[in-house]
């Protein structure tokens, strides 16, 4: 559901990840599955002295995985959000409680990033050419029109309900929902008594306690730049309870244009790719889901704006930027000051 790419749960320096979860030694007794999902891969991480069958927890994470993936995904013409895009009516649709909390949650994200992070930019994405992976570079009509449909302020929901102002609005989640679904599965974990555990869904990931031995989990986010797999920094987590590490980065789907280059992150303010220096943000929290939003929302304003949001609301968040072939590292207050977890 998300255009972010995959994580990978050992150190695999061919593959393109924007995170990697350190390698453990092979003493270590982690329990350890995966398989596809939501368009890419889930990572399960975990050890317990309980006596848990992992065939039965791996089910349970599967029926998950599917569940929300028949509510949530934007890619499948079947699922709940889809068939309210493609419903062209202005009359208020049923599509669930979740759904509906998810959406609003998102606002929150919208409206505290002044408007920059927004679920309805879908078609400005597909006016610049990002879905058919061609650029366009629309004219400033084009650009009027289509924001039209863009905007949360469009979209209303009541209990279990969504309506458009524009019946051509669309929705897309993905920029939130792989952080709901990594939350849904650590929850799924911690039901099942595993307290130490790194759950991980298209690269978005959460982890909990420690690993054996008391070992810190220990996690690297990737150098930001295209077809460059170095290691560009660690996070040693430190703190036992719950927490979410997510990341969003420019650097893997952008064109290359009269000179410029065009992001594939969108201001919904203006209708067009940013273009501040911001290249990747990484945002630690203790809500999967927020942090997802977050992390993209930050990305759309960068470091510049994004800092002063951050601050203003006790957010921990790295931003790096880009100047030439140099990138430079930038903390949040939060960050700076936390001790739930170390950069190295």
């Amino acid at each position: 559901m998300s255009v972010k790419t995959a994580l990978s749960v050992r150190l695999l320096p061919w593959f393109f990840t924007p995170f990697f979860l350190l390698s453990c030694t092979p003493a270590d007794p982690l329990q350890h599955f995966s398989g596809p999902a939501q368009g890419s891969t889930y990572n399960i991480t975990y050890w317990t002295e309980a006596d848990i069958k992992a065939t039965d927890l791996q089910k349970q994470i599967t029926a998950e995985l599917d569940r929300i993936d028949v509510v949530m995904s934007n890619y499948r013409p079947d699922s709940v959000i889809e068939q309210f895009n493609s419903n062209k009516v202005s009359t208020a649709q049923q599509v669930g409680a979740e759904l509906v909390a998810l959406v609003e949650d998102a606002r929150q994200v919208t409206q505290a990033s002044h408007g920059c992070y927004d679920l309805t930019v879908k078609p400005l994405f597909e006016l610049w050419g990002f879905k058919a992976d061609k650029f366009n570079q629309p004219t400033p009509e084009q650009i009027a029109e289509t924001m039209q449909l863009v905007g949360m302020a469009k979209i209303s929901t009541s209990n279990d309900n969504m309506s458009k102002a524009n019946p051509e609005a669309r929705v897309d989640v993905s920029s939130i929902a792989q952080g709901y679904t990594v939350r849904q599965l650590a929850l799924l974990m911690e039901k099942a008594g595993i307290n130490n555990y790194l759950v991980e869904v298209g690269g978005e990931l959460q982890v909990r306690g420690k690993k054996p031995a008391g070992q810190p989990w220990k996690v690297a986010i990737e150098k930001p730049l295209p077809g460059d797999q170095r290691l560009q920094k660690i996070i040693e987590v430190q703190q036992d309870e719950p927490l979410a590490i997510m990341t969003s980065g420019t650097y893997r789907h952008y064109f290359d244009a009269n000179g410029q280059r065009f992001s594939h992150v969108l201001d919904a303010r203006h209708g067009a790719p940013v273009r501040h220096n911001t290249v990747s943000t990484t945002v630690l929290i203790d809500n999967a889901t927020f942090g997802d939003a977050w992390s993209t929302a930050f990305l759309c304003l960068g470091s510049a704006d994004g800092l002063k949001v951050a601050d203003a609301l006790g957010l921990k968040v790295l931003f790096i930027d880009q100047d030439g072939d140099n990138l430079q590292e930038k903390s949040s207050q939060a960050l700076a000051q936390s001790k739930a977890v170390v950069l190295r």
